[in-house]
């Protein structure tokens, strides 16, 4: 007479303990779609990661000293290179998809011939660099290969494409993490190039 009651007790205290069990998981689930959107709304979608300011802006570039892409005609990537010009030091990957995607826009600047464009190419293995840049074109006037990321720390690389503005006298005027689009040129790059220049971007 006494089991039926011990077997429904038994049944309630499974099906509590399994509901106990669930509540860490719906709370952790929570926490990650929560965590998930704020990185999303602040990836390149958004604004938030491109804006980050860089201890850098306002201070001499760090020195460069990069060999030069093996297979190509390209020159290293040296003090020289940006000496004495307004240039744009853009940090690329073939591996990088927002690269490719930025690659247009580069090509589009190089047309201009107050700007100088050369490029750090991260992490990467010549032979691919070298498949991409004969592939969409070649923006650059001198690229240097960072195999293991050294110089990317020095330059204070958050995430790639990155593109640094650098003032014919070594200062760094502006910084862009992540591909340049229409936004970013018209309020980032083209003012600071404008300041510099003293004269209009289109």
């Amino acid at each position: 007479m006494t089991d039926a009651p011990q077997d429904g007790s038994q049944k309630n205290r499974g099906v509590s303990g399994y509901i106990v069990a669930l509540i860490p998981l719906v709370i952790f689930g929570g926490i990650a779609a929560t965590a998930g959107k704020m990185l999303y709304d602040q990836d390149f979608h958004g604004k938030n990661i491109a804006e980050i300011p860089s201890a850098l802006i306002g201070t001499k570039a760090p020195s460069l000293n990069l060999p030069p892409l093996e297979g190509s005609s390209l020159p290293a990537l040296t003090n020289e290179a940006i000496k004495g010009k307004l240039t744009l030091v853009n940090v690329f990957a073939s591996w990088c998809i927002p690269c490719r995607d930025e690659h247009p826009v580069l090509k589009q600047l190089a047309q201009d011939g107050r700007l100088n464009i050369v490029a750090i190419n991260y992490k990467d293995k010549s032979e691919n660099a070298l498949r991409f840049l004969g592939e969409l074109g070649n923006p650059y006037h001198a690229i240097g290969i960072d195999p293991n990321g050294k110089a990317a720390i020095d330059w204070g690389v958050y995430g790639i494409p990155e593109s640094y503005l650098v003032a014919p006298d070594g200062t760094i005027l502006y910084k862009r993490v992540g591909p340049f689009d229409d936004i970013s040129l018209k309020e980032g790059l083209f003012p600071a190039m404008e300041k510099a220049l003293g004269k209009p971007v289109s």
